[in-house]
């Protein structure tokens, strides 16, 4: 056991008014928006270095609709009823399923030796800040108002006092902000 408890991290993209989904989960309002040739905002640079992607059931099973897999660490889906969600038998030994509250996992991902997990999905981003465990937050803003939808924030945490630490934007108006906790 390493004794620390890896560093999670978000990388997460909202609409200007901090919805990451319509209310049916649909995401087509992120994918059609235009992007620069070859632009990946910064998404290559965050993975390097991370052993682990913790999602919530919800992301998950959002994921299993695309085409292909498109994650090459290991995956853990966190739901509170674990013993309902079936993961493909194509992806069985890379993605496992716990109920466990997120220190928990993360000392179990301490443990297997990874130093910095990305967090991703609203509820399961919501869990971690709200249990102090996030330690950097990469939020790239879309220009666009959906006015309805699911949510990034609202972790019931109280004040979360954050560190700038960049902020960037592209002609196609996206912003990202990069911020330590």
């Amino acid at each position: 056991m390493t004794g620390q408890l890896p560093s999670a991290e978000v990388f997460i993209a909202t609409s200007l008014d901090g919805f990451i989904a319509r209310p049916d989960g649909d995401i087509l309002w992120l994918t059609s928006r235009p992007v620069p040739e070859g632009e990946d905002f910064g998404y290559a640079a965050f993975q390097d270095g991370l052993g682990a992607l913790v999602m919530g059931r919800e992301s998950f099973e959002k994921v299993l609709t695309f085409p292909d897999w498109p994650y090459k660490l290991p995956v853990v889906v966190l739901s509170r009823t674990p013993d309902r969600v079936r993961v493909p038998e194509a992806l069985k030994g890379r993605v496992r399923v716990s109920g466990k509250p997120p220190r928990t996992v993360l000392e179990e991902l301490g443990a297997e030796g990874i130093t910095r997990v990305y967090i991703d999905g609203g509820q399961t981003i919501r869990s971690f800040v709200a249990a102090g465990l996030v330690r950097r937050l990469i939020v790239t803003l879309i220009p666009v108002l959906l006015g309805e939808g699911r949510p990034l924030w609202g972790h019931g945490a109280g004040d979360v006092d954050l560190t700038l630490v960049a902020a960037r934007h592209w002609g196609n108006g996206f912003v990202q902000v990069e911020y330590r906790a």
